[in-house]
């Protein structure tokens, strides 16, 4: 397994991005098309809009003919108090809040949502964990220390895990209208090698090294790769296309053949993830004019919750 493949869900829905259903939907329907191997194809929705999810479903074309035959998958974010009736949307994953496995009736992977300060904890068997990377102020960032500590626990434990909220970018970087470091989500991929290899995730879950970044990533072996990312499942963003762009970037998965329309509802599609200790493009890594998509804020939306 590529250490990037099926990577991000699609938190279309959500902060800053907060796309109108049918235009999340449409989006998503793009992505399905483009088929980028970063992206789960996995749409997260909270429950409470399920019924505005089903009236806005064949209108964007699920399902349909052609490629988007099979019905779409979906990610619960549960904000209601028990799961509504599906009718029959599939449902591959449930993330509760509030520090506590439910109870479900439905054959979905949960994942409870906790804090480091929470830990330890022990979830139930078959059950996972989930774990914010930032939000609207600076104090919802878990420090480097708190983020690995989480990681270490679920790496000793074998508990598999979600993030999400804050990691738009592959690197992590100062970010003034915050006034603190956002983490990066290739730290964080790298972190959980660490982990997995019994070493400490904390000195690469705080580099803002890109070289270094770019150089570890090219070096975890295919055995860590596989075992960082049972244990990492994946992590919710609300844009589709800056991991892909951040990635391509700094060379680590190949650079789609076209670009298509960002923001429109159709995001760059058609990378194909590099394996793990695939070459990066040449220069990419030590090129801060190349690399700086992957850190530069500037042109992202903010302040990112998703």
């Amino acid at each position: 397994m590529s250490l990037f493949e099926a990577l991000v869900d699609d938190a279309g829905l959500f902060p800053p991005t907060a796309l109108p259903m049918a235009d999340a939907l449409r989006r998503h329907r793009d992505d399905l098309v483009a088929g980028s191997p970063v992206l789960t194809h996995r749409f997260l929705c909270p429950a409470s809009r399920l019924t505005e999810l089903r009236a806005h479903l064949e209108q964007a074309g699920f399902p349909g003919a052609g490629p988007l035959a099979e019905p779409i998958r979906l990610g619960l974010i549960l904000d209601t108090p028990e799961v509504p009736p599906l009718d029959g949307l599939t449902v591959e994953l449930v993330e509760v809040p509030g520090g506590r496995a439910v109870a479900l009736d439905i054959p979905a992977r949960q994942f409870v949502e906790v804090t480091a300060a929470q830990l330890p904890i022990e979830p139930p068997p078959g059950v996972g964990l989930k774990i914010r990377c930032g939000g609207l102020t600076a104090a919802a960032f878990p420090t480097p220390r708190e983020l690995g500590a989480f990681i270490t626990h679920c790496a000793e434990r074998g508990i598999p895990f979600k993030a999400t909220a804050g990691l738009h970018n592959a690197v992590r970087h100062f970010h003034p209208g915050l006034g603190t470091d956002r983490h990066g989500f290739l730290n964080l991929v790298l972190g959980v090698c660490a982990a997995v290899e019994g070493h400490d995730p904390v000195p690469v879950l705080s580099t803002t090294d890109v070289g270094e970044l770019v150089r570890l990533a090219q070096a975890v072996p295919d055995g860590t790769a596989e075992r960082a990312r049972r244990l990492l499942v994946s992590y919710g963003s609300c844009s589709t296309s800056t991991p892909i762009d951040d990635l391509t970037a700094l060379g680590l998965i190949d650079a789609p053949p076209a670009a298509t329309g960002y923001g429109t509802g159709a995001d760059a599609g058609g990378r194909t993830a590099r394996a793990a200790t695939g070459p990066a493009t040449a220069g990419t890594a030590a090129d801060p004019a190349t690399a700086r998509a992957a850190t530069d804020p500037a042109t992202r939306e903010e302040p990112p919750t998703r």
